[in-house]
């Protein structure tokens, strides 16, 4: 369960908090904004959190400067992740920080919240991913820490009906 708020003491007016059915409308606009393909399921995925229905995210945490929300993280506890020896692991299910608030540790605010979030659930790792040619967001991760410990390639087969 998240706490409370956590002040970042390298960018003294940035709160880091859990998420508030209040944010509903700022969260869908960031979710939007990361996953643009996805245009009638934020609303709804956000309204299955609030009412406790959701299986992920389990914990979403916002970034706020002066009421204005510059990020989240989604959070979830995962049995198994790629490169990980423990269980459960704590996964970074989704991560985003508006443009104009980029390079001035929003991101990394949100990610020492989300490992703290994890530590309370009982974790001794911390896992994402990215997909392979979102080199930001790879170079991202390994400037707080994460190392890249496997490339996959996903596939799927749809199966026709007789």
């Amino acid at each position: 369960m998240l706490t409370g708020a956590m002040r970042n003491p390298s960018f003294s007016s940035l709160v880091t908090r859990p998420v508030r059915a209040a944010d509903a409308p700022a969260w869908g606009r960031l979710r939007q904004a990361l996953w643009p393909s996805e245009t009638n399921e934020h609303e709804e995925e956000i309204a299955w959190f609030f009412a406790g229905l959701a299986n992920e995210p389990q914990a979403v945490i916002l970034a706020e400067r002066e009421g204005e929300i510059l990020g989240f993280a989604e959070l979830s506890l995962r049995v198994y992740a790629e490169g990980c020896s423990s269980s459960p692991v704590g996964y970074l299910e989704g991560w985003y920080v508006v443009p104009e608030a980029r390079r001035q540790g929003v991101g990394r605010a949100l990610v020492r919240a989300a490992e703290a979030w994890a530590k309370e659930q009982g974790c001794t790792e911390f896992a994402s991913d990215t997909e392979l040619e979102n080199t930001v967001s790879a170079a991202a991760h390994q400037a707080l820490g994460f190392e890249e410990v496997e490339i996959i390639r996903c596939f799927r087969k749809p199966i026709l009906r007789p």
